[in-house]
């Protein structure tokens, strides 16, 4: 039996299958080795009946999740898996690598993710190569999910959201200035709080507030990371994944389309290209 995972800050997609059939796909929270510790990790494993029924079958695990890129990080969450899945080999990656696989296979290509966070890397057919982009929540995210989040907290306490927006956020969140600084600034995994509007957003995205808000986001996006790695590798379209990214496809290629670059597959959830992926691997 396999385990292909792939994890987010917010939420890990898990699909578990044995001889090419999937015996059971489910949602947890999300595992980030900077955001928890390996305590903190063997204790969410615990708690998840699927997994504890399984983890002994399970002989194989491709786990791919945000957080995931230096060999220290890797080999955090690998040593709990293997805490966990005892007779499994453990394999441990990027989620920006996880991306690639979903959208380009064995090709090469270059591959963006617009989802809880934000990344773009050259994928060789093999392995995505080094970049400098991947700064994480507080310094970067363009155009992400915890990006909407920041900008749409920062609209609410400086007041600059719209009046009738305002009134739709006020209901919908029992929120002020006090509990928004202390949630962000004082609690574990702000993450989680930033990226907890997505669904509001979406909600509200006809607003001309909100939309202009998410197409500066894409344009951060494309001018910092995209424009520099598109010179680099010129003629080639991008393959995108992420919620942010499916969600928001049409305006996502029409920025992209502004400044000449070409989007190729999108996709909301790389698990299930992933799975495939790997299915026929073993």
């Amino acid at each position: 039996m396999i385990a292909v995972v792939f994890s987010g800050s917010r939420f890990s997609d898990w699909r578990l299958a044995d001889k090419r059939k999937i015996v059971t796909g489910f949602r947890m929270m999300g595992i980030n080795p900077y955001l928890h510790d390996e305590r903190f990790i063997l204790q969410l494993l615990n708690k998840s009946n699927n997994l504890i029924n399984y983890a002994e079958q399970i002989k194989r695990i491709y786990f791919f999740g945000a957080g995931s890129s230096s060999p220290e990080r890797k080999d955090k969450i690998a040593t709990v898996l293997k805490q966990f899945f005892i007779y499994a080999k453990v394999t441990v990656d990027h989620d920006v690598k996880a991306s690639a696989l979903a959208t380009l296979g064995d090709e090469k290509g270059l591959i963006g993710i617009l989802g809880s966070g934000s990344n773009v890397a050259y994928f060789n057919g093999k392995r995505t190569t080094d970049n400098n982009f991947g700064l994480g929540y507080i310094l970067s995210d363009e155009g992400s999910a915890n990006w909407i989040g920041r900008m749409l907290l920062k609209s609410f306490l400086n007041e600059t959201m719209p009046s009738d927006l305002q009134e739709r956020f006020v209901e919908r969140y029992p929120l002020d200035r006090k509990i928004i600084l202390d949630k962000v600034y004082n609690q574990a995994n702000p993450t989680l709080f930033l990226t907890s509007f997505a669904d509001f957003v979406m909600e509200n995205h006809k607003h001309r507030f909100i939309k202009r808000m998410i197409y500066y986001g894409f344009k951060l996006y494309i001018e910092t990371y995209l424009l520099p790695l598109t010179k680099q590798y010129p003629n080639m379209a991008v393959n995108f994944t992420g919620s942010v990214a499916a969600g928001y496809e049409e305006w996502l290629r029409d920025v992209a389309d502004g400044y000449g670059i070409s989007i190729g597959s999108v996709i909301r959830e790389p698990i299930h290209n992933l799975l495939k992926y790997y299915l026929n691997k073993n």
